[in-house]
């Protein structure tokens, strides 16, 4: 087993992992960037490295300084999280070349993963039930409006390295086609450095339904549970949930072999996640496979009782895999809400600043992964995830009740967050019975949002509370000191004191105590 392991990345990501090397007894190694000096990822690891400026190709995109942390501080490997350089083939291929362990899966399985055009032409030979549409880049319009008319719109332009919704196009007709593939194109360009773009059918109301799946180093891959990722804003999750309650013993089994079939033809080890769209009848149409460890990880965790970090961690390590197929057992349900720095009402514009004042939500079946603490400055430079709120219950009605309840307890004062967004989903007859689809969050988000009296109660008295707890000075952090890899003890600042817990508890007793 490793000793010492840097995390590539920051925020709640590099947190979680940070946790689960201490738990597994393995030191581990912070990188930070000038705006993360004071970071909580880079306060709770035991070393700690300086990369550069805050822009990401000068700190967590830079490669050789990365390497170079590893070297100085003796990491005999490198979790990347997810994003930055988690699905970059060439990090992967860095880290052997320099006697580095990647905790993913190989270079090569990522290269064949990684271009949704390969993962297509791969799943053609294997069989697998893939969406219609190319196997091959678009080299011109002509070439797109031929194809388009060939399978019939509406038809969706994707760019062939995408992820998180970039470089995606919905084309209802011929007239639109020429403007949306000069747009894909573009955007692909920008966001991936890779313009190719191709087409597949676009099928009206799908479910987003992806298999969580994991291999080792000895050939074994297995499937674990599936994740309901259908809520989406312009093709971002906002919330996931394990299992899909659409989703019947009988289906999750053909997906779990069909995703695992997808793994082994990709000869894949470690975490893994095969994305699906499954329409009205069940049917499931292979989409892409992310080569890392997804953002709603924690849903299955709370499912299947499995750390999927540490099973990263020992995988990565040459050892096989510790439990089989027949030993997975889905209990409960758990649904995770994606907190982030931007403002429902103004378009969900990111809001950085000062988080002024924290009350945090707790209480039975309650997870909560973060990044932040009260007094911290959330940047503008990097993605605005704050947190990732998680809950675990019996069943899938006593989750939303704990996650509402959960909510009436949250509060982050000094910027604007999408909590709001949460409180009005959960209300949702149709998310409450289940009746989701990928336009299922467009649909809300267009319609007058229903006033809940309860919670209209409640919600001014949490944030009053805050307020006036915050006219007290807020906690003061002592600066970071000597961060280029000295021990974290050297560093160390209490974030919380317990004149501020005190305050959290007295705003959450407000909060009970209203409308009995």
């Amino acid at each position: 087993m490793f000793k010492r392991i840097l995390v590539a990345n920051r925020g709640e990501i590099a947190v979680r992992v940070i946790r689960a090397c201490r738990e597994m007894g393995i030191e581990s190694v912070a990188v930070y960037s000038d705006v993360d000096r004071r970071a909580l990822h880079v306060r709770m690891a035991d070393f700690c490295e300086y990369l550069g400026p805050a822009q990401a190709s000068e700190s967590y995109l830079n490669v050789p300084k990365i390497l170079e942390a590893a070297r100085r501080s003796g990491a005999e490997a490198i979790h990347p999280g997810y994003g930055f350089l988690s699905e970059n083939a060439g990090f992967a291929r860095a880290c052997r070349e320099a006697g580095i362990v990647f905790i993913g899966p190989s270079p090569e399985s990522m290269e064949m993963m990684g271009s949704k055009i390969k993962a297509r032409q791969q799943m053609k030979k294997a069989e697998v039930p893939f969406v219609p549409g190319t196997d091959h880049g678009m080299k011109s319009v002509e070439e797109a409006l031929s194809v388009a008319e060939s399978i019939g719109y509406p038809v969706m332009l994707k760019a062939s390295a995408g992820g998180g919704g970039k470089g995606m196009r919905l084309v209802s007709s011929s007239a639109e086609l020429a403007s949306a593939f000069e747009a894909a194109t573009s955007e692909a360009q920008r966001a991936f450095g890779d313009p190719e773009v191709y087409i597949e059918k676009f099928i009206q109301n799908p479910r987003h339904v992806e298999m969580q799946i994991f291999g080792d180093t000895h050939g074994n891959v297995i499937y674990l549970a599936e994740r309901e990722c259908s809520v989406q804003r312009r093709h971002q999750k906002v919330l996931e949930e394990a299992p899909c309650s659409f989703v019947d013993p009988d289906m999750r089994r053909r997906m779990g072999e069909v995703a695992v079939k997808v793994g082994k033809t990709a000869n894949y080890s470690n975490a893994g996640t095969v994305e699906f769209l499954v329409d009205s009848e069940k049917n499931f149409y292979f989409l892409e496979m992310n080569t890392r460890l997804q953002v709603e990880h924690p849903v299955t965790e709370m499912v299947t009782g499995i750390d999927l970090v540490q099973l990263q961690i020992r995988v990565a390590a040459g050892e096989p895999l510790p439990i089989k197929q027949q030993d997975i057992v889905l209990r409960g349900h758990s649904i995770e809400l994606r907190v982030y720095a931007e403002d429902p009402d103004n378009n969900f514009f990111p809001s950085p600043g000062r988080i002024t004042r924290l009350i945090a939500p707790s209480g039975p079946g309650i997870r909560r992964d973060t990044g932040v603490y009260e007094g911290w400055v959330v940047p503008l430079d990097y993605d605005p995830l704050l947190a990732k709120l998680i809950a675990y219950g019996e069943n899938r009605t006593q989750v939303i009740n704990r996650l509402r309840r959960a909510l009436l307890e949250y509060f982050i004062g000094g910027i604007k967050t999408n909590i709001s967004l949460f409180r009005r989903i959960l209300l949702d007859p149709d998310f409450q019975a289940g009746r989701v689809d990928t336009g299922f969050l467009d649909r809300l988000l267009n319609e007058p949002a229903v006033a809940d009296e309860r919670t209209a109660r409640r919600v001014p008295i949490v944030a009053l509370a805050a307020a006036i707890f915050a006219q007290q000075p807020p906690p003061g952090a002592q600066p970071a000191r000597n961060l280029d890899g000295l021990h974290a003890a050297q560093t160390a600042t209490v974030l919380h004191s317990s004149a501020n817990r005190r305050s959290g508890w007295k705003a959450a007793a407000l909060s009970e105590g209203v409308g009995r």
